[in-house]
């Protein structure tokens, strides 16, 4: 995809400063309720600092950079929900990176807390050059976390900063679209859902969406808006009869449509295996309830009651974040009941304190935290849970990512102590992730527990509502085989820093009994002689010999039958020689597998490359290149499923390629085809494949259940257009339901 080009910027210098006035106006307004109008001049000094630092930058699209710090400052008050301390924050928040205004010039100017948070926030955005597979993005994702903890609204503004940057992408580059729309999938959309931002997290999955799969992104953009009349009316028909009742039965309620995001939308197709008329949950509509603290919980079950008497719901998508609130403070009812014309329609039912909290997360949490006495929420021990999470954690940042996202980012479940104390994790959690949640200690000394009073082993995986008490030794120690069932960060960082210093520790222990057996043949521990020794054993590096030696999988006498010359090991006194070449700690794995030649990019230099078999690209598929630890090039499509990751962490990996013009060359591409099996089906399919578009396939495979088939056909193909060609034939046949094109093809 091309991004489309940006309209010419055209303003004079004073319709500049008109428009650079008028939006700080605006911020100003939106901050009139807020109560700290001692802050108001500092407001101004920060507004004229930011404008006086910037003055001599533009953006991409030929604005004045100001107007982005601006924008920044709007969304954090209007959006986000916080005040002018944050305003402040965020007008400066670019003013150290970009410009000659240091820390200490902010402090002097305002004060310690707001040169604080602006530290926070340079910090993320400046990461040093790391090591390895530690890629900038990775080390920055942990900053933010850190920053989380020490202070919530660094990352509040981050969000809002980044939010901003997307909505402005259009005149940005297209490989930078798509390293920004793919960080922004893999760690911000996240973050915001983590931190409440319901609103903005889906914006944030739309606009990234938007620029990795357009073409997606596009068709359910239209199909929403064919649809937008039609789904207005039968969502003002269906609200009606509510509105009444509620009205009726004293419920102050407002009651309206929620549009589905596109993002989500995608999911539902893709998850559900269904086309876009089939997602049925389409309609959406969100009931906010006007009622004292006190009165939340039975005003809303009051009004589900009733809307239950006029539709009928399904029990099996009832969720009930009222009596169990999400991780991030999140509460409400919904479910999915049954409209006119048999279309699902899902509900909301939450108090308007509920709909704050579920807009503004974070800082709307805070707001309410004393109003409800609320002195430890969910929120608070999010945080909590964070810090420890931190804390003495060495372990590879990517390793590290993974394992968190998977924590963080998943569904909950609810467990319980024999105490009944409820404790949050993960779904998917087992009795040791459990163990580890609760205490370090617990964790470490777990043989197994009492799940619902029934005897379970570490790896029982726990289910909502489960009561689980940890049985401890003394004797226990954590084991390698723990990481293949934990799916908490905390619990698998815990056990990784455990076993790195046991193994560490048995190195030592290995490196000073080989010491002491090569003093004893009078010979030393040169680096020649090291690697003469691991070539015999065929070890990769001396740390594998001295762990070797250590745990008795090397018996250190065998070394008496080593050749000595002065003080060099030089030939064996076995028979057989080692039969290859001694390594060095720095050696490389070689290049294997079979590759083939395209041309890519601009200088039409030839590039030896592999097509990833996660996402087998086509020619006039977008595509990037990825360079493995191989230093192999693999080639992925922008949609792949694992482009968001590879975009995201690996970026001095990412290599900009363009395909060729090269008709002469076929690529093996995937269809999966559903319809109704019928006589002839299968000829007709195949008679379109071989005969009129005259194309190999390489497999066909079709299963048939109660009248309907399910088919995969791997073709090989020139390129996109042609693929397209051929799915839009097949299509056409009478009896085909569907056909999509293959992800992550095993074939």
């Amino acid at each position: 995809m091309q991004s489309k080009p940006m309209p010419a910027y055209h303003k004079t210098e004073e319709e500049e400063k008109k428009l650079i006035l008028r939006e700080y106006r605006a911020l100003m307004n939106a901050l009139k309720s807020n109560q700290r109008k001692s802050m108001k001049p500092l407001l101004r000094s920060a507004f004229e600092m930011a404008v006086e630092a910037h003055k001599h930058m533009r953006r991409k699209s030929g604005e004045p950079y100001i107007l982005h710090p601006l924008a920044v400052a709007r969304i954090v008050v209007e959006e986000v929900g916080l005040g002018y301390t944050s305003a402040i924050c965020a007008l400066l928040h670019d003013t150290v990176e970009d410009t000659e205004i240091s820390l200490e010039d902010i402090e002097k100017a305002f004060n310690p807390q707001i040169a604080k948070i602006i530290d926070g926030l340079t910090k993320i955005s400046n990461a040093t050059d790391l090591q390895g597979d530690t890629t900038l993005q990775a080390e920055n994702f942990k900053k933010i976390l850190l920053t989380i903890v020490d202070d919530p609204r660094v990352i509040l503004i981050k969000l809002a900063d980044r939010l901003h940057n997307m909505r402005t992408l259009e005149s940005m580059s297209r490989e930078k679209q798509l390293k920004i729309a793919s960080e922004t999938s893999y760690i911000y959309s996240p973050l915001a859902h983590r931190l409440g931002l319901y609103q903005i997290k889906s914006e944030l999955e739309d606009l990234s969406m938007k620029y990795t799969n357009t073409e997606m992104y596009v068709q359910i953009a239209q199909n929403l808006n064919a649809t937008k009349k039609e789904r207005a009316k039968y969502i003002a028909d269906f609200i009606q009869p509510i509105e009444a009742l509620l009205k009726q039965n004293g419920i102050n309620a407002k009651v309206y449509g929620r549009p589905k995001s596109i993002h989500s939308i995608w999911n539902k197709m893709k998850t559900k295996n269904v086309q876009f008329s089939e997602v049925y949950d389409l309609f959406a509509i969100r009931i906010i309830i006007n009622t004292a603290y006190e009165h939340e919980k039975s005003e809303c079950w009051k009004a589900y009651s009733l809307i239950t008497d006029i539709y009928k719901p399904s029990t099996e998508r009832l969720r009930d974040w009222i009596s169990s609130p999400k991780g991030n403070g999140y509460e409400a009812l919904h479910n999915t009941v049954m409209g006119a014309d048999g279309k699902w329609v899902e509900i909301q039912i939450r108090s308007a304190r509920m709909d704050e909290i579920a807009e503004k997360g974070l800082a709307a949490h805070w707001k309410y935290k004393a109003d409800t006495n609320n002195t430890e929420s969910k929120l608070d021990k999010f945080l909590q849970h964070l810090s420890d999470i931190l804390t003495n954690n060495d372990s590879e940042t990517l390793d590290f990512i993974q394992d968190f996202k998977l924590d963080l980012f998943s569904e909950e479940i609810y467990i319980y102590t024999p105490k009944g104390q409820m404790m949050v994790l993960p779904k998917g959690a087992s009795v040791l992730d459990f163990a580890f949640d609760i205490h370090t200690e617990l964790g470490m000394k777990c043989i197994g527990a009492k799940v619902n009073y029934k005897l379970m082993p570490l790896n029982h995986i726990l289910k909502s509502g489960d009561q689980v008490e940890i049985i401890t030794s003394n004797k226990q120690k954590p084991s390698e085989e723990w990481l293949n069932f934990l799916i908490t960060a905390k619990a698998k960082s815990k056990v990784k820093t455990y076993l790195k210093e046991a193994k560490k520790k048995t190195i030592e222990e290995g490196k000073e009994m080989l010491k002491k057996k090569l003093a004893h043949l009078k010979t030393s521990m040169s680096h020649y002689n090291l690697n003469e020794i691991c070539a015999h054993f065929k070890l990769n590096s001396h740390a594998m010999l001295y762990h070797d030696i250590a745990v008795g999988n090397i018996d250190i006498n065998e070394i008496d039958n080593f050749g000595i010359s002065g003080n060099k090991i030089i030939s064996f006194h076995k028979e057989q020689q080692p039969d290859i070449k001694a390594p060095t700690d720095n050696a490389k794995p070689t290049k294997t597998g079979k590759e083939e030649v395209v041309i890519f990019s601009e200088s039409s230099d030839k590039i030896k490359y592999k097509l990833a078999q996660c996402c087998q690209p086509i020619p006039g598929d977008n595509v990037f290149g990825f360079v493995t630890n191989n230093d192999n090039l693999t080639i992925h499509r922008t949609d792949c499923p694992n482009a968001a990751r590879l975009l995201a962490n690996f970026g001095h990996r990412i290599v900009k390629t363009k395909w060729a013009k090269n008709k002469e060359i076929s690529f093996l591409a995937g269809v999966r085809i559903v319809g109704i099996d019928d006589i002839g089906v299968i000829q007709k399919i195949t008679n379109v494949i071989s005969g009129e578009q005259k194309l190999n396939m390489r497999s066909l495979s079709i299963e048939s259940d109660n009248g309907i088939f399910e088919g995969t056909i791997m073709v090989f193909v020139h390129d996109k257009e042609e693929f397209n060609r051929l799915c839009n034939k097949i299509a056409t046949l009478d009896g085909i339901k569907e056909i999509e094109r293959l992800n992550n093809n095993k074939n």
